[in-house]
């Protein structure tokens, strides 16, 4: 059941990721609901990541970390 609800919130991330690519779904409410979903865990992140950084780095580092915990338990 957990692993189900993890492998959801992935494909969660990476419809946030790809939508951060189109600027003409941003205003949509589905769209700023993903946004607010993902920005659950990557924004925590994104605070602990050097500011100057020339790319979002936390989704991958959101997406590895929830898929090591699958891969332990």
């Amino acid at each position: 059941m957990i692993r189900a609800l993890i492998n959801l919130y992935l494909i969660l991330l990476i419809v946030d990721f790809i939508l951060s690519f189109l600027p003409q779904y941003r205003s949509q409410p589905w769209a700023l609901w993903v946004k607010k979903a993902a920005d659950f865990t990557c924004r925590p992140v994104r605070q602990a990541l050097p500011p100057d950084l020339p790319y979002d780095f936390s989704y991958i580092i959101v997406f590895m970390g929830l898929n090591l915990f699958v891969a332990l338990f």
